[in-house]
């Protein structure tokens, strides 16, 4: 037996907010999208890379206030990537942590944080 990738399921509330944020700042693309019908909570996958997430209005998947960790090969290239989009919403800088990486952490619209770092697997 063998255990594989995880896929967080991430809360969103506003469709607008969560494409603007994920797709427009961060750079995820949207993968595929469900309701179950029109005027329904939308439940969908973003990606960027080899990571995947799964976002949803869904008020049973998930609560708000999360937080992940996501390895990137180049955070400083991230950061600038970010930085010059120049969102309005968030500004992130880059840490070093005492433990060795080099992290830069984001809150999506919703309460969710997503800290991005450059981890290195002992």
């Amino acid at each position: 037996m063998q255990l594989r990738a995880i896929t967080p399921i991430l809360r969103i509330f506003d469709e607008a907010k969560a494409r603007e944020f994920y797709v427009g700042f961060l750079g995820f693309q949207v993968d595929w999208e469900h309701r179950f019908e029109p005027g329904l909570p939308l439940y969908l996958q973003v990606s960027r890379g080899g990571c995947i997430l799964h976002l949803s209005e869904h008020h049973g998947d998930c609560c708000p206030g999360a937080a992940m960790r996501i390895e990137v090969d180049d955070i400083d290239a991230y950061h600038a990537e970010l930085r010059a989009k120049d969102y309005g919403y968030a500004r992130p800088d880059i840490g070093d942590t005492p433990w060795g990486s080099r992290d830069m952490s984001v809150r999506d619209p919703f309460g969710n944080r997503l800290t991005f770092t450059n981890a290195i697997s002992t």
